[in-house]
């Protein structure tokens, strides 16, 4: 194998004298040889496990608001189960709109949709890490960046207490998936608006970002709240006074994304339906009783999430890919002893020629000396990466804290179990934790690369690599046990319910007006006869109303 595939060069050259940012006999050179293998594995690992994940959408049947949805669909049509949320459900009009859509064949939509949740959600973080990199001038390591979004897509949809919900679920990541997609795509399509420098590609993206904004206010207010947290944040820290910015490109975009979040509330809030909703359940006045109860649901959501250690892997994969960037940039070549560079002085100079290497590049010989204000193009000053690394903490635990309170002002005191509302901010949590891992494996990349090669240097090297990836090895191999009891459990559910459906239809078909039920439970989710007085059971009526009979009955 070359030393270029070894190395993960990405697009960054060699710097003078060795390869991948150090000489042939810098202390990175050992990490630099085994980091490739490390990541080949756990991508295999974690592309294996959303395979299986995306292959199990085949073998998906209906549960819970599947029952209502395929009927209504399948009877109303796209816009009439669009206007049905809208003046009687929820007001939700745009998951009413995804609903039909996805609904309007039957099952085939929600079959197929975890694969186009895994692909599309996969490239989309490939690609901002790309732009991430690329925007701190810093080399892009294919694999290593590959093995980061695989571990970190595992996490997202295996590592939860409702694995079925987070991916296999189609009302679920309707509500709580697709959004966190939508916004890393809306993300990267700001990101070419503004490499492009048109002002029509400009216009177009602010333009776009109100209409998905809005779009997404009557999608999912769990997410409304993270995403607009941190569309504030980042409008703020983009401001051209803090000279991270040559425009007000970035800050405008950021208020067109919270302004259509704000049409989408507005509409969605205002609607009959949302106003029926809230008739079903009037919110309790904030008293300081209400605020320390949801302050301890904010606190056992937590406690939850950081119970489950695989989501260490995040981390160590972010190390990974730190080491990676660091081993593929350029850095200065091995200290040389010795006189330095020829370079024309004054005196040497050529008549009629001023000195023809200022101090500093691209400054003017006649510039004194002195600091300088941060260049946009350049890496961030010390403020702003401080201010950058320092603000996730706060924003996710903002955001989590707005969507404890939502889930107890709408669910009631257990609202915080519904596990599925979480991915709007596990997805940012999840990123931050491999942003930070990769920093840090970054600064040790670095080291390793300038320190010579000595047993101890190389050793240290080797065993950082070891750990981390042991621990990336270790969390995944914390998803297998439910990655499989969720393909038991599924493909199991699958064969007895196509059994009962043809029982029942063939029923139904023969002019039978109630039809036997057995429920098969499936991910925590409601089935008809999930309660004691039938008038109650919505889930039964719209098993009912499904097939065409007029009452289910238990077996």
């Amino acid at each position: 194998m070359s030393r270029t595939t070894l190395s993960e060069r990405g697009d960054a050259p060699a710097a003078d004298g060795g390869q991948d940012g150090g000489g042939p006999d810098d202390g990175g050179s050992g990490p630099r040889r085994a980091l490739p293998p490390v990541a080949l594995v756990l991508t295999a690992g974690a592309g294996a496990l959303l395979s299986v994940g995306a292959f199990l959408g085949l073998y998906v049947r209906p549960t819970s608001d599947d029952w209502c949805a395929l009927w209504k669909a399948r009877d109303l049509g796209v816009l009439g189960i669009t206007g049905d949320f809208y003046l009687t459900q929820n007001g939700r009009v745009t998951n009413a709109f995804l609903t039909g859509l996805l609904y309007s064949d039957g099952m085939l939509g929600p079959s197929l949709l975890p694969a186009f949740l895994v692909v599309t959600l996969g490239v989309g973080l490939y690609l901002l890490g790309r732009a991430a990199l690329r925007a701190l001038r810093l080399p892009f390591p294919r694999v290593a960046a590959l093995t980061a979004t695989l571990v970190v897509e595992a996490l997202l949809f295996f590592a939860g207490t409702r694995p079925y919900q987070a991916l296999l679920w189609a009302p679920a990541t309707v509500s709580h998936t697709l959004p966190s997609v939508v916004g890393v795509w809306a993300v990267l399509s700001a990101v070419a608006a503004a490499r492009s420098r048109r002002r029509w590609a400009r216009s177009a993206a602010v333009g776009a970002a109100v209409l998905l904004g809005a779009a997404i206010g009557m999608l999912s207010e769990p997410f409304v709240a993270m995403s607009g947290l941190i569309a504030v944040a980042v409008g703020v820290l983009c401001l051209p006074q803090f000279g991270r910015t040559r425009d007000r490109f970035v800050p405008t975009w950021c208020a067109a994304w919270c302004l259509g979040l704000l049409i989408g509330l507005v509409l969605l809030s205002t609607s009959p339906g949302a106003r029926w909703r809230r008739a079903q359940r009037p919110e309790a006045p904030l008293s300081l009783a209400e605020v320390r109860e949801t302050l301890g649901d904010w606190y056992r959501i937590w406690e939850t999430v950081g119970g489950q250690w695989a989501y260490a892997g995040a981390l160590a994969a972010g190390v990974l890919l730190g080491l990676a960037v660091a081993f593929a940039a350029p850095g200065p070549s091995p200290d040389r002893k010795g006189p330095a560079p020829d370079r024309p002085d004054r005196k040497d100079a050529p008549p009629g020629r001023k000195d023809a290497s200022p101090a500093r590049e691209g400054t003017p010989p006649d510039e004194p000396e002195g600091p300088r204000s941060p260049s946009p193009d350049g890496p961030p000053s010390r403020g702003t990466f401080l201010v950058a690394v320092a603000l996730p903490v706060p924003l996710i635990a903002l955001g989590s804290l707005v969507a404890a309170y939502g889930l107890r002002g709408g669910y009631g005191p257990g609202g915080w179990t519904y596990a599925r509302t979480w991915t709007s901010f596990l997805v940012p949590f999840l990123l931050a934790l491999c942003g930070y891992g990769a920093w840090l494996g970054h600064r040790i990349g670095r080291r390793l690369v300038r320190a010579p090669t000595t047993g101890g240097g190389r050793a240290a090297g080797l065993t950082v690599l070891v750990v981390t990836g042991a621990v990336a090895v270790a969390s995944l191999t914390a998803l297998v046990l439910p990655v499989r009891t969720l393909t038991t459990k599924t493909v199991a559910r699958s064969i007895a319910w196509d059994r009962q459906d043809v029982r029942i239809r063939s029923e139904a078909a023969a002019g039978r007006r109630e039809v036997t039920y057995r429920p098969l439970l499936i991910g925590g989710l409601a089935e008809p006869f999930f309660t004691e007085v039938y008038a109650d059971d919505w889930a039964a009526h719209c098993a009912a109303a499904y097939y065409g009979v007029e009452r289910l009955v238990r077996p």
